[in-house]
């Protein structure tokens, strides 16, 4: 038993190591935007957070920074007995409280220049916006509220190109070189957009993702700790629907998420990672692992199920092997696989497999599925059922009535999906005379097209 477990324990740390490289390969080069919220600045996480970050820029990859300071800048107005008015949440800024938003905006940001600097990575604090004034709408005057006009590209790719890091405090600057507040949501989606980023990452506290109470449409994933794992856009606007009554503190922090998440999808973004800075490790865990450790919003497809290519053999060995020597599942070679290899479909994220199984035909309206396997570090994604679904569509494009599996401590799983036990001799001649009486497995079967 102890051997066991250990053996286990070194196959999953070896499953993330390989997931570690393959994402470090895969993102070298690329540009990460970060838009980090003021109250993690606050938390004791903060300085780990930021030696991850500074970790991915010392592997290769582009990080800028955006800091969210609306929370610090109302914080030093209200020092100065200066009141904030805000109009769907973006604030009014007087000509009068300009310096103290721009002294708060450049401490807010001096925060992440120290932290970095504790892990020897180099960063810039800088003028990379122009903007102009947001001015008169719906009779409110906005002051020195501006918009981003521009971003000073050219000069954020010398600074990316030579290993450091830009920060991105939330100030623009007029062609004249008046000083506007901007919002830092629209630097960052304006940010993406210019450097063609592509990740958008997200850190924030206090976020619903985890309530209960946060309402979610069927079949939204959730992990063991009750975080939504991952969206579509279509299902991040669904969320947005079902909870726009609600305004708790949480709830708001979430929907500010989504939505920034959903616009930067719309820049270009393929994938947005909405996390808690409050969680030590959750920046490599969301990036560098396929379970993550936030909730992802993505624009392309994240998984598949697709048919096998000779290459994909060995990782299908790979998963089926611990069952194989469990009995569980019959041993099958490459050869085997191969002679078969129209009949098996594999389940892949991010270019990876997590799980395989085949559908037989043996005539007679029946098709059987076997050789099914998947990786139980996987199992909240439903790989297994996910492969099984798409299986029995299959048959059924196929014009089978039936499908059925044979088994031997998996039954309670096939029941769950609508299996029934049958007798073996309903099963079709040719798989019926194949069948080993020593192995006695159970025969379950699903009704299809009717």
């Amino acid at each position: 038993m102890h051997n066991g477990a250990m053996d286990l324990e070194n196959a999953v740390s070896m499953e993330v190591i390989r997931e570690a490289f393959l994402y470090q390969n895969k993102f070298a080069g690329q540009t990460v935007v970060f838009k980090i919220d003021f109250p993690v600045t606050e938390t004791t996480g903060f300085s780990y957070l930021m030696k991850d970050i500074a970790l991915l820029v010392k592997t290769g990859i582009r990080v800028v920074i955006v800091p969210g300071s609306s929370e610090y800048i109302s914080r030093v107005l209200y020092e100065h007995n200066i009141t904030s008015t805000f109009a769907e949440d973006e604030r009014l800024t007087a000509a009068s409280a300009m310096q103290y938003v721009e002294m708060a905006a450049f401490h807010a940001a001096t925060h992440f220049i120290t932290a970095l600097s504790a892990s020897r990575v180099e960063a810039v604090i800088g003028n990379f916006v122009r903007s102009r004034g947001r001015g008169v709408v719906n009779g409110l005057d906005y002051g020195q509220t501006g918009v981003v006009d521009k971003i000073y590209t050219e000069s954020l790719r010398r600074i990316l190109d030579a290993g450091m890091t830009p920060i991105l405090p939330c100030i623009g600057w007029s062609p004249a070189g008046k000083p506007y507040n901007v919002s830092s949501t629209g630097i960052t989606l304006a940010v993406c957009e210019a450097l063609a980023a592509l990740k958008l990452v997200i850190v924030t506290t206090d976020c619903a993702f985890s309530s209960p109470d946060y309402s979610t449409p069927p079949g939204i994933e959730r992990n063991g700790m009750g975080k939504i794992v991952r969206l579509t856009p279509q299902e991040a606007r669904e969320i947005l629907r079902m909870n726009a009554k609600f305004d708790q503190k949480p709830v708001k922090n979430a929907h500010n998420a989504l939505n920034l998440a959903l616009a930067a999808l719309q820049t270009g973004v393929e994938r947005v990672h909405i996390v808690d800075g409050t969680e030590e490790g959750v920046i490599l865990r969301e990036l560098f692992s396929n379970l993550g450790a936030g909730t992802m919003i993505y624009a392309g497809e994240y998984d598949a199920i697709r048919n096998i290519r000779n290459s994909d053999i060995p990782d299908m060995l790979r998963l089926m092997e611990p069952l194989m020597q469990k009995g569980v599942l019959i041993r099958r070679t490459a050869e085997d696989i191969q002679q078969k290899k129209d009949d098996f479909a594999v389940f892949v994220v991010d270019g990876a497999i997590h799980a395989c199984a085949a559908l037989h035909s043996w005539g007679e309206g029946q098709a059987e599925i076997a050789a099914l396997a998947s990786d139980p570090m996987y199992s909240s994604m439903g790989a297994g059922r996910r492969l099984v679904g798409y299986l029995i569509e299959r048959a059924a494009k196929q014009g089978c009535s039936r499908v059925f599996v044979l088994t031997t401590t998996t039954h309670d799983w096939f029941e769950k999906l609508g299996f029934h036990e049958v007798p073996v001799e309903s099963l079709p001649t040719a798989k019926r005379q194949r069948y080993d009486r020593k192995r006695n497995s159970r025969v379950y079967a699903l009704e299809i097209n009717g």
